[in-house]
């Protein structure tokens, strides 16, 4: 089910005028009659704070389901399910026919037994999977939070949350609905928030709570006055809000406007302090739910094309019974005549082959279960293990899949002096020295730090930049208790073993840990100071005056300090290359080793500073207030004041960071190529991070450009970015999730065309949907294969939108790894998956389908032969129990055992991927492959027949005993015949099948003459006939491995 924007009507304008919700209408009613069908229109709310049952409307309850059927569903599902196909819908209707007493051809059991087991089989495979699926569910929504009554905290289970309800949420725990921020238990007045779950961004967030229930003395006191929320319609945008908080028992009313940074989505978790939150949205009403497109029953294409054969099949059952009636001149009731032949000739379309290709399946899932070398891997959907051979696009996360999320600082540049992790200690040494001789020379160093024109040394410069690291974040050292020492303690004497740092950025974070290994560490910090301490203990204090956070737009972020022991005054500066190089001094160097770094996979921040006076700064503040007070052009005058700074700065340095990769994603990645599979990279991270890690990755090769595509907002730019795009070639393409929605908006077809055509495409701030949006178009307009890797909850509907959807278990929870069709614990096992287990599913069903249906074609051959020659009568040649000892005890565990061979072995797949190139044209089950095995059983069925006719004696009976001993005898050879690579339990399936028919022969004696099959006669005559069928295909299969052999038979010798 494909999901879609749902059109909301905008609340803003209701929003703007204070307006409250309106009275429901009548027609609620009946739109909550058809709830279940997501047809309610999403209308805006009013939310009395800690009063669930005041609601002006009706909402849906807060549970998670994944499931596909209920317990009233199941059973009609299931069945319905089957027999919309074709194949099982025809067997059905031919079971049903033998309760008419003109149409009986045998016992009722040869028809009914065959179709119970196999829906048998698929009933208890789909209730294990619901079974599992509801308990992962039950799981979610049993997960106990504090509620804020009346009657003081009580517990409640996630499902029993209401809107309305004010929820108390734990720091890491996870925010059971979609909430506004009203308290925190953080003296900051603020909290940090992990929505890598929701969008796939590791960064944190700031949120922030009400103004108004902030200030309130206890959480308790949220339920003593009189306030409600009114907020926007339901909608699938995460990233924006728009609510009005008011409370009507103060003089005068308090209205305060509610934006994204009040919220607390669900899916999200907190990362600092305790919150209260009342409940706005539940159900299949948050973001978090809207953002998931609703699973797919995933049919193989495999499975596709073999009941596309079938069809075939039951074309040539319909002329052959035709011709049959057409032979007799359509004489007496001609019409039953049809009915009984199509009947008779039933066995053309094989029962089972629906049993053998499931049960493989099953084989298959539990092989890649019991691998060795990809432990952990869970298959959680056996019904597609053979579209892991045929996957042409594989479309990946970033975080957490191809990185392990862990930031490290690599790298610090001077301009003539770099720094890597091997020559840290030179850096701590530095930072040592300058201290050591301050504490013992203090005004030497502080005229050598004023004495601009005097060349610095080398310690000097090294400590510049160490401090304006340590100065220029977003950084907050948060203190805990570690069971020896208590959290308040901790933070009075700055213990190092309770500090943890909080940030809205990984990378800040990695800069900060890296100041605190070379001796300068950041120890305390609040909105208006921050405290370092130095190698020798001393504590450093700085006065925060401004701060200008980071935006994607400006790409830099710059704070204000004043040093408290000198008081000068210092802007520092860090940000992109692309914007840092107009700011700072001319130099010859930036640019060069920006770009060197780059191609290491590092993410480059280019630091600077500047030093003011007190008249420069109380200047520029003065100008900076009164930008702020504008009502007009606000955001533009503002930008004008900073960019007043931001002038001549001083170059300090360069830093390095890297996003580590997980284990083997570059040889995984190459191997991926080499097997003929494009790979596309869709994260909701930044553009220059996601571009970082694409060359880090190997994901675009050295020898290969990048063509980031701009930013387009209308189809003018476009139609013009689009032109410039087409004339570059073999080319990777970055583009942003905004300019890829105005392209498909405009150019869906031609923006796909040229993207189908790059060796790898990136796609950064992806939305959710966006992702299955892409996947969706890839199949469409491609018709290949997609398989999508993902670790977080924000990868879900990309998983469940691909026609194979792997999870990877890993920081971000299990959300992907639950929703996905096969569970790794690392992105390095797909290589195995793909090259190994899913080249050996395809190649193996494939073998198997097409013998399962040359079986039944040789036997049905037979019977056309025997009605042919006896008068084209309507004459079952074997009844009763032959006909369902053929195809089962006789023959089935050795033709199922073609699911244990294999062309080469799994070492050969790895090391040669170009051989899963030859999956991807799907020749293993072809046109082609398939009118050779029917050519070949027309010829062993042919053969066998007559060859009975023709040596037959007196009695009938003997043509039943010749040729079914023949038929089983090919049947056992043909096996060995198509088998590669022998296993000892293929050796003892045919023994066993062959014991098991001479076993039985003493109870056939209703349809074979016992004392006849012990003579030399007819053991001479079965040999011939064997020989005659098989011989010529070993020799001809002899023949092409000598003169056309597979690409595969040069590496197994």
């Amino acid at each position: 089910m494909k999901a879609r924007r749902p059109q909301v009507r905008s609340c803003r304008a209701q929003l703007g005028s204070g307006a409250g919700a309106g009275e429901p209408g009548p027609e609620r009613w009946c739109c909550e009659c058809l709830r279940c069908c997501g047809r309610r229109d999403p209308r805006p709310r009013t939310v009395w704070l800690g009063h669930p049952e005041k609601r002006d409307q009706r909402y849906p309850r807060n549970v998670i389901n994944n499931q596909k059927y209920n317990f009233f569903t199941f059973l009609p599902g299931v069945l319905f399910n089957q027999f919309k196909y074709f194949f099982n819908l025809y067997f059905l209707l031919l079971a049903c026919s033998q309760f008419v007493v003109e149409m009986r051809l045998g016992a009722l059991y040869t028809y009914w037994v065959p179709l119970g087991f196999v829906l048998a089989v698929t009933v208890i495979r789909e209730a294990a999977e619901e079974i599992r699926c509801y308990m992962r569910d039950k799981e979610v929504n049993s997960q106990i939070y504090s509620k804020l009554t009346a009657r003081g905290t009580v517990k409640v289970k996630s499902s029993n949350i209401q809107v309305g309800d004010l929820i108390i949420v734990e720091k890491n725990q996870r925010v059971p609905a979609d909430m506004i921020f009203l308290r925190t238990s953080e003296k900051n007045g603020s909290c940090f928030l992990r929505t890598d779950q929701l969008d796939g961004e590791t960064d944190w967030k700031l949120r922030l709570p009400v103004t108004c229930t902030q200030r309130l003395p206890t959480a308790s006191d949220l339920l003593q006055i009189r306030s409600y929320v009114y907020a926007e319609e339901p909608n699938i945008d995460i990233h924006n809000f728009v609510g009005t908080f008011t409370r009507e028992d103060s003089d005068p009313p308090v209205n305060e406007s509610l934006s994204i940074e009040n919220t607390l989505w669900a899916s999200t978790v907190i990362a600092s302090g305790t919150v209260v939150g009342v409940v706005l949205y539940t159900g299949r009403e948050l973001r978090s739910v809207m953002n998931t497109s609703n699973p797919r029953s995933k049919i193989g294409l495999f499975d596709l094309e073999v009941n596309c054969l079938t069809k075939i099949l039951f074309g040539a059952l319909v002329v052959v019974s035709l011709v049959m009636v057409a032979l007799q001149h359509f004489a007496g009731r001609w019409y039953l005549q049809i009915i009984r032949f199509l009947l008779l000739f039933s066995n053309i379309i094989p029962i089972s082959l629906r049993v053998n290709l499931d049960m493989g399946k099953i084989v298959y899932s539990w092989v890649i279960r019991r691998d060795s070398k990809i432990p952990g891997t869970v298959v959680r959907s056996s019904t597609i293990p053979e579209q892991l051979g045929r996957i042409s696009y594989l479309l990946t996360d970033k975080t957490g899949t191809l990185t392990q999320n862990e930031m490290v600082f690599k790298r610090l540049h001077l301009g003539t002096v770099a720094y890597g992790l091997d020559s840290m200690d030179e850096v701590q040494s530095h930072i040592f020295s300058i201290y050591t001789q301050q504490s013992q020379d203090p005004p030497a160093v502080k005229g050598l730090t004023l004495a601009t024109k005097v060349r610095k040394t080398m310690s000097s410069r090294v400590h510049e930049a160490v401090k304006a690291i340590a100065l220029c974040h977003n950084v907050t050292p948060v203190y805990e208790s570690n069971g020896v020492t208590d959290q308040a303690e901790a933070e009075r004497h700055y213990e190092d073993s309770c500090r943890v740092y909080q940030a809205s950025s990984p990378d800040e974070v990695a800069l900060v840990q890296w100041t605190e290994s070379v001796g300068l560490t950041l120890v305390g910090r609040d909105q208006s100071s921050v405290q370092l301490r130095t190698p020798g203990g001393h504590i450093l204090n700085f006065t925060i005056l401004q701060i200008f956070p980071f935006t994607y737009e400006s790409k830099r972020m710059g704070i204000i300090v004043r040093d408290e022991s000198t008081g000068e005054i210092t802007f520092y500066m860090k940000g992109a290359d692309v914007v840092m190089a107009g700011i700072v001094q001319y130099n010859d160097w930036l640019e060069e080793e920006c770009g060197n770094m780059a191609r290491e996979g590092l993410r480059v921040l280019v630091v600077a500073k500047k030093s003011l006076t007190e008249e420069q700064y109380q200047d520029f503040e003065a100008r900076y207030i009164q930008a702020k007070l504008s009502v007009h052009d606000r955001s533009l005058k503002v930008a004008t004041v900073i960019e007043s700074l931001e002038m001549e700065m001083e170059l300090l340095c360069l830093t390095g960071v890297e996003d580590q990769l997980q284990a083997d994603v570059r040889p995984t990645l190459e191997t991926l190529r080499n097997a003929g599979i494009k790979v596309w990279m869709l994260t909701g991270d930044k553009l220059e991070t996601a571009t970082c890690t694409a060359k880090n990755a190997h994901l675009v090769t050295r020898t290969q450009d990048i063509h980031i595509f701009r930013l387009v907002t209308n189809r003018g730019e476009a139609h013009l970015e689009l032109n410039a795009f087409r004339r570059k070639h073999d080319c990777a393409l970055v583009i942003s999730g905004d300019s890829l929605e105005v392209c498909l908006k405009y150019y869906e077809y031609e923006f796909m065309e040229l993207a189908c055509q790059c060796p790898a495409v990136v796609c950064c701030r992806c939305a959710p949907t966006q992702k299955a949006q892409i996947v969706r178009l890839l199949q469409e307009r491609t018709g290949k294969l997609t398989c999508a890797v993902g670790d977080g909850g924000n990868d879900v509907s990309m998983i469940q939108e691909a026609d194979c959807g792997v999870g990877v278990e890993g920081k971000e929870g299990k959300q992907a790894s639950l929703a996905a069709d096969f569970s790794i614990t690392q992105f390095k096992h797909l290589g195995r998956l793909l090259m190994v287990h899913g080249r050996n599913s395809y190649k193996r069903s494939a073998a198997l389908s097409q013998f399962v249906i040359h079986r039944s074609l040789c036997i049905s051959t037979m019977q056309a032969v025997f009605s042919s020659v006896f008068y084209f009568a309507s004459v079952p040649l074997y009844q009763g129990f032959l006909i369902i000892g053929y195809s089962t005890i006789y023959t089935m565990f050795p033709v199922f055992s073609l699911v244990l061979d294999k062309d080469v072995k799994s070492e050969v797949a790895m090391l040669y991927p170009e051989l899963y190139k030859d999956l991807l044209k799907g020749r293993p089950l072809s046109y082609k492959t398939f009118l050779i095995w029917v050519l070949i059983s027309i010829y062993q069925g042919s053969i066998i027949m007559y060859g009975a006719l023709l040596l037959f004696e007196s009695e009938f009976v003997h043509i039943v005993a010749i040729s079914f001993t023949s038929l089983i005898l090919t049947e056992l050879l043909m096996v060995a015949l198509t088998i590669q690579t022998w296993h000892w339990l293929m050796i003892v399936a045919e023994l066993l099948s062959l014991s098991c028919y001479i076993a039985s022969l003493v109870f056939l004696h209703e349809f074979i003459d016992v004392y006849f099959i012990a003579t030399l006669s007819f053991l001479w005559k079965v040999t011939v006939i064997t020989l005659v069928s098989c011989l010529p295909l070993y020799v001809l299969k002899y023949l092409r491995r000598r003169f056309s052999p597979p690409s595969y038979s040069k590496l197994t010798s």
